[in-house]
């Protein structure tokens, strides 16, 4: 019995890694996005396009993802893929030009999208073998890990403005965390979607010589999760951007909009189980998402730093159990819905931050932040078409 637990344990904080290393990771040069576009004289646009093309490399990688899973498996794929994207943080400390750049952070973008699927499906494995929830918590260190790399930014900033020095130091951080880690790492993957003694795919797929056609429930809830993850990416990679900018923070308090979602998911996600047992996954995400919309829409219009603090907090608040329900919700379907769920959640955190930044360029950052705000209330739409799992079954 005691093994058992222990073993849980284990796993379950070598996973809690990975999120921890993805969010890191991300956080890590989004929170530089003013440096790197000083740097490299960037216009809003060109920052949208790196954007972009990071985005596209995520989707890029879905069907990639497919084939390394059933190669090297989910816990060596999720080794490999963390460990470039320490990698790539090293090369864009060096990168030359904007072409350059591009390159580098498109291949970010694959190696995001390896990692995202094979952590949640790591994940989604461990709550079937010891049939426990935990996928909340587990994003939880996703945005713990953003945390930590907010805090490292404003801290190294303070000392050294190189961006080698940042993100070299990051590097070796990011290293130390996934190697310490990987010997807790499933090696096994059951199929995510039901326990042994029940079917793994559910009747309603449809199937057409072989290849499993996504239901209407799983499109809803890919559209769920590709708002959900545009308003998480948005706040990320512009709320630095916005406090500097438009609400006129200090160059030292740019990076403190990321922590103040971080600090607002990790809360939210350390007892979004408990809510989810209460209230109902259907209840968390519908009126969460909502909060998180409104709650920005207003701090928009009223405008200022502190405003501007307080509607990112909502934001984090209410957008933090979107994704854990909505992997859960897929689970259930099977382990083909999972991965389309997590693809799509993937190209939306980094390619809807993209699409803010030429809404920017276009009409001002004020509305294009007034677009993660929209996103957010499409989220609370699509999850009135999603069949969440019930109290009984979660």
């Amino acid at each position: 019995m005691y093994r058992v637990r222990d073993d849980y344990r284990r796993s379950q904080v070598a996973i809690a890694a990975l999120f921890c290393c993805l969010g890191f990771q991300y956080a890590t040069w989004v929170s530089r996005i003013p440096a790197l576009k000083t740097r490299l004289d960037l216009s809003e646009a060109q920052l949208g396009l790196l954007l972009m093309v990071c985005g596209a490399g995520a989707a890029v990688s879905f069907p990639l993802v497919a084939v390394l899973t059933r190669r090297l498996g989910s816990r060596r794929l999720a080794i490999i893929s963390a460990l470039g994207l320490g990698a790539v943080l090293l090369a864009l400390s060096a990168t030359p030009n904007y072409p350059v750049t591009l390159l580098v952070v498109g291949c970010d973008g694959i190696a995001v999208g390896c990692l995202n699927v094979a952590m949640n499906a790591q994940a989604a494995a461990l709550e079937v073998k010891y049939e426990r929830t935990t996928m909340a918590k587990m994003h939880a260190t996703f945005s713990a890990g953003s945390l930590f790399a907010a805090l490292l930014a404003s801290g190294v900033t303070s000392l050294s403005t190189a961006l080698p020095t940042h993100f070299v130091t990051a590097t070796a951080l990011l290293a130390a965390l996934v190697l310490g880690a990987s010997g807790g790492l499933l090696t096994d993957d059951p199929p995510p979607g039901a326990p042994a003694d029940s079917p793994a795919e559910p009747v309603t797929a449809k199937k057409s010589r072989g290849l499993t056609l996504p239901t209407r429930g799983t499109i809803w809830m890919g559209l769920a999760m590709a708002f959900g993850t545009v308003t998480e990416g948005a706040m990320n990679d512009w709320s630095a951007l916005y406090l500097k900018d438009v609400a006129g923070a200090a160059a030292q308090l740019a990076p403190l909009g990321i922590a103040v979602v971080s600090v607002m998911m990790v809360l939210a996600r350390l007892f979004a189980d408990g809510w989810r047992t209460k209230w109902g996954d259907d209840r968390i995400v519908r009126i969460g998402s909502a909060l998180a919309g409104a709650g920005l829409a207003l701090a928009l219009l009223v405008g200022g730093v502190v405003p501007a603090l307080l509607g990112f907090a909502c934001v984090g608040l209410g957008i933090a159990a979107v994704t854990p329900c909505v992997y859960v919700a897929a689970a259930r379907q099977g382990s083909e819905a999972l991965a389309l769920v997590a693809a799509m959640g993937t190209t939306g955190l980094l390619a809807g931050p993209a699409v803010i930044g030429f809404v920017a360029e276009g009409t001002g950052l004020a509305w294009g932040m007034g677009a993660v705000a929209a996103s957010a209330l499409l989220v609370s739409a699509c999850s009135t078409r999603i069949r969440f799992p019930t109290l009984a079954e979660v």
